[in-house]
């Protein structure tokens, strides 16, 4: 399966902005999907993740409360909508699909490209 992100961009601290990850190439709704952030130098972090039918939700402790994961399986596409940005959020946020929910990058089998979120303070 193939995973397009997008919906990254500059906004201030404060603001809102909702990501997109597009499947292509294969049966979505067979996948568990997650959102994952990276910043130069750094691992990569867990940010939320999905279950394939959307009834089990999982979030890091960072985002709880501020960002929400969900899933439409008609559209083939994840979403994850972040809200009272911060600029400690800004990083490269990437989607992936894997067989299971899952808070561990390892677990997930394919990635999308990334999308670059900024947030200025």
């Amino acid at each position: 399966v193939q995973l397009q992100a997008s919906g990254g961009g500059l906004v201030q601290a404060g603001d809102s902005l909702r990501l997109s990850c597009a499947a292509s190439g294969g049966t979505f709704s067979v996948y568990a999907m997650g959102w994952f952030r990276q910043t130069p130098g750094k691992a990569r972090e867990f940010v939320a993740a999905i279950s394939r039918t959307g009834g089990v939700t999982y979030y890091g402790d960072s985002v709880k409360g501020r960002f929400s994961i969900s899933r439409d399986n008609a559209k083939n596409t994840v979403y994850l909508q972040m809200n009272s940005l911060k600029p400690e959020d800004a990083a490269v946020y990437y989607c992936a699909a894997g067989s299971v929910v899952a808070l561990r990058s390892d677990r997930y089998d394919y990635w999308g490209q990334g999308t670059q979120v900024t947030v200025s303070s």
